[in-house]
């Protein structure tokens, strides 16, 4: 079995704060800088993982003023936040397990610190994480099975699958937090002394409400901050905040003890769990109506003539209206 400690999970995709910013905010300058060079930030893709840019139909020379706007680093946070909750969407309708809803979520996260959402969209994106999700943990799923469940294009999610490889560097396995739990949940049974049918229906209830905060950790950044049993710990500090059933910190000393950790490792944790927990806090779950002025620009980005299409309508449907005025 695969370890953490010797993974590329461990060696690669673990980031600090600032280092996220960065690669966000150097995504976004790079559709900007399309944008204005190409008059388009949409990416085409060939289904063998080469990519260049689109070439607009429109003057990459015409008038700034014509140019689309481009999306704020702000605005594709939210618009990533918003797909993040439909992966979780989808992959609860097909009735996936947690693990490929997790190593999903993980996919899409790493893909976007690569890319912006102005070359690649995003929903598009989001169905081949997926898919790659459900290779990788031997869940087969067809891409047209895939495709139809959710009434979408099958040929996107094969079309864009070898640049989701590449981006993600071919390093598929990614650890998630929820198996961790499970063992310290079976930790806890010893640390509790639980012996009856009431003890064991408390951590059974304790692991389910940690499980469901667990899936709100997978759509922080805790994932590319945190390694999965720091983001377990802190999924089971949120539960056992509800539940009540135990000593916290007395258990988090006992699970060092048995790791040989020095005494000043309980600090270090203790901040660790208290900083995934505020990211859980200030977690974003934007609806549909939240993005669709987003949305909107992003189209115009990555197709600078819907936004010329969409002028021509609104004007046709004013000219119709003062026609109608005029008559009347």
């Amino acid at each position: 079995m695969a370890d953490f400690m010797t993974s590329t999970h461990k060696t690669k995709w673990l980031y600090t704060p600032q280092d996220i910013k960065h690669k966000y905010k150097v995504a976004n300058q790079r559709a900007k800088q399309a944008l204005e060079m190409f008059g388009t930030t949409r990416m085409e893709v060939d289904i063998d993982g080469t990519f260049s840019y689109a070439e607009s139909q429109n003057d990459a020379k015409d008038n700034a003023e014509k140019h689309p706007k481009p999306l704020k680093v702000e605005e594709e946070q939210l618009l990533r936040a918003f797909y993040e909750f439909k992966i979780q969407d989808v992959c609860d309708a097909f009735q996936f397990p947690r693990k490929i809803q997790a190593t999903a979520l993980i996919y899409f996260k790493r893909f976007y610190l690569l890319w912006s959402v102005m070359e690649h969209h995003p929903k598009e994106i989001m169905l081949t994480c997926i898919y790659a999700a459900c290779k990788a943990e031997e869940n087969h799923v067809s891409a047209e099975e895939l495709g139809k469940g959710i009434g979408q294009d099958h040929h996107v999610i094969l079309n864009n699958e070898m640049l989701v490889f590449q981006s993600l560097g071919f390093d598929l396995i990614a650890y998630a937090p929820y198996r961790a739990l499970e063992g310290f949940i079976s930790d806890l049974e010893e640390f509790c002394g639980a012996q009856d049918d009431d003890q064991l229906v408390a951590l059974k209830g304790a692991l389910d409400t940690a499980r469901i905060e667990a899936d709100k950790i997978m759509r922080s950044d805790g994932p590319l901050l945190f390694p999965p049993g720091q983001l377990a710990l802190a999924a089971l500090h949120r539960a056992n905040a509800v539940h009540g059933i135990f000593d916290f910190e007395r258990y988090l000393r006992s699970v060092l003890s048995h790791h040989d950790q020095p005494g000043h490792a309980i600090s270090e944790l203790t901040g660790s769990i208290n900083a995934i927990d505020s990211l859980i806090g200030k977690l974003l779950t934007p609806t549909s109506k939240d993005v669709k002025h987003i949305d909107r620009k992003l189209k115009s980005c990555l197709d600078p003539g819907s936004h010329d299409k969409s002028k021509k309508r609104k004007h046709r449907s004013k000219d119709i209206s003062n026609e109608v005025t005029d008559i009347s």
